[in-house]
């Protein structure tokens, strides 16, 4: 009990630590998150220098591909062998990846980087997660994970004007040089400031668990980024894909269940809130990348609004989230209690959806930035708070399993939101076209049904008119379809069962009435070291 008062005394007194950490976390957060934004502007200067536009979409594919398979490997590292060293050494692989990529000389090579940069930023979203969930207790962490969120709605909004200017001013190449900077001064901060006790488990690492999981990840992945684009659904490619992923994740399964230390240990998933955030992360992944890949396109085409500002055009969205994060966090942090959060955050997520399924070509920028706002509200309910309640749920051996978990719950999501609603609107902009404006209007679309401002000013008025028709009845199929999902979220809100946080230096509840657990969540939390 004494060692447990000097613990939370010590780092009472060294708040200055504390900010330095959290301030290199953030620039970590930032890193993560602008990379793929401030990359996909400068795609087309890229391509007009490096060539290669057969093979444009891997770029974002191995990024995201390596990303998705490493995430759970990184969280188990930092839980086996210490959070910093895990998360240091995912930030070098990270900067590596960025310096590779930006001397690139032609678009294989460019891959291939960008996958070495996937890797490194697996270990970016887990490592500042876990951080905060051993630095921070329950009670207090919900403010700082708002805040996380906010530097999430930030970089949504600066990353396309940042690329933008990047690549205007300086070069493509600059997209990816931008990390190494920011990389190094994160780097050096936590290398200074943070010290958290060193970790050295005897088991091996779980490679065969290992190997199947990124297999099976991979896979689906691909499946949800090809299918219907590059090869239909029920080609034979897309079908081998489900079968080794399907066999893969089944394998992975087995596997953890004989493993010594699993790459994700299925106990986790006993607990009932972890399984439910687990669900109501997939969901909001869901609705968040398909609201964000198809409001801008709706805004351009039907509305008019300029390409350039892509990002400021979901401002009502994300800064409602901004501010509704940031509200969710005090209120946990004052009353340790978090239940109403994701229940009211699924009924705004699914009304939202449902207001943006109802705009046509008559709604003007007003009315649709009210209902991105009211999504807005959802989201920012949910988006921190599962991490929260998972991390809050577990013990704190698997601390950095549950932040990786959540992670790539929300990175499937993703994936299957862009893919399904992706393929409903493109199969829904087509039937119209071909309804209202016939040879042509397949014509048109045949190719894509996202056309750019360039194309789109080129068409003939009666066209033009038909492609806005299409649109609109594109995003309302795709909104709808969402609203019908994100209703899963609040059902599984209902089912949370809200276990007490505990404050700095409060030993922990036992997440699901575990003795064991609570006898492990009690133990003292690791202190910062003081700032030289």
């Amino acid at each position: 009990m004494a060692d447990n008062k000097e613990a939370v005394i010590e780092t009472e007194k060294q708040p200055r630590s504390v900010r330095v950490v959290l301030l290199a976390l953030m620039i970590t957060m930032m890193l993560a998150m602008l990379d793929n934004m401030i990359v996909g502007t400068a795609m087309p200067t890229i391509v007009g220098e490096l060539g290669g536009l057969q093979h444009l979409s891997w770029v974002v594919t191995a990024y995201t591909l390596a990303t998705a398979a490493s995430t759970p490997i990184w969280g188990k590292l930092g839980d086996m062998y210490g959070r910093k060293g895990a998360f240091m050494t995912s930030i070098v692989i990270f900067l590596v990846g960025s310096a590779l990529s930006g001397m690139a000389q032609d678009m294989g090579q460019l891959i291939g980087f960008r996958a070495v940069q996937g890797l490194g930023a697996g270990g970016l979203m887990v490592g500042v997660m876990a951080i905060i969930g051993d630095l921070i207790p329950p009670r207090e962490r919900g403010k700082y994970q708002g805040m996380m969120a906010g530097i999430m709605a930030l970089a949504m909004i600066g990353g396309p004007l940042i690329g933008g200017t990047i690549t205007d001013h300086w070069g493509w190449r600059w997209s990816f040089y931008i990390n190494l900077p920011l990389g190094i001064v994160a780097l050096l901060a936590i290398s200074a400031v943070l010290h958290l006790p060193k970790k050295r488990v005897q088991a091996k690492i779980d490679y065969l668990g290992a190997g199947l999981l990124a297999l099976g990840i991979s896979s689906i992945v691909l499946v949800t980024t090809w299918g219907g684009s590059e090869y239909a659904w029920g080609s034979a490619r897309i079908m081998e894909l489900i079968g080794i992923g399907v066999a893969a994740l089944v394998g992975f399964v087995f596997v953890q269940t004989k493993a010594a230390a699993p790459i994700m240990p299925l106990h986790i998933f006993r607990s009932r809130n972890f399984t439910l955030m687990s669900i109501i992360g997939f969901i909001t992944g869901f609705v968040m990348f398909g609201a964000t890949l198809f409001l801008p396109l709706y805004q351009q085409s039907v509305q008019g609004a300029s390409a350039t500002n892509s990002g400021l055009l979901l401002l009502p969205m994300l800064g409602a989230m901004l501010v509704t994060s940031m509200v969710a966090g005090r209120v946990t942090t004052g009353t340790g209690r978090y239940k109403a959060f994701p229940i009211v955050g699924g009924v705004f997520m699914a009304v939202g959806l449902f207001l943006l399924s109802q705009m046509d070509t008559g709604t003007t920028r007003f009315t649709s930035g009210l209902y991105m706002a009211v999504l807005g509200l959802g989201m920012g309910c949910l988006m921190q708070i599962t991490m929260l309640v998972a991390q809050n749920s577990v013990e704190m051996k698997d601390m950095g399993v549950a932040s990786s978990s959540t992670t790539l719950f929300r990175t499937l999501g993703s994936s299957f939101g862009v893919a399904i609603m992706g393929a409903l609107f493109n199969q829904r902009v087509q039937d119209v076209m071909t309804e209202r404006a016939g040879a042509l209007g397949s014509k048109v679309t045949e190719q894509s049904a996202q056309l750019d401002a360039a194309s789109l000013a080129k068409l003939p008025a009666a066209a033009r008119e038909a492609y806005q028709y299409a649109v609109s009845s594109g995003t309302h199929s795709a909104f709808l379809l969402g609203a019908v999902v994100s209703v899963g979220a609040l059902v599984a809100a209902v089912f949370v069962k809200e276990v007490p946080l505990r404050g700095a230096g409060a030993p922990a509840p036992a997440p699901e009435g575990s003795a064991e657990d609570a006898a492990n969540d009690s133990a003292p939390k690791p202190a910062v070291a003081e700032t030289v």
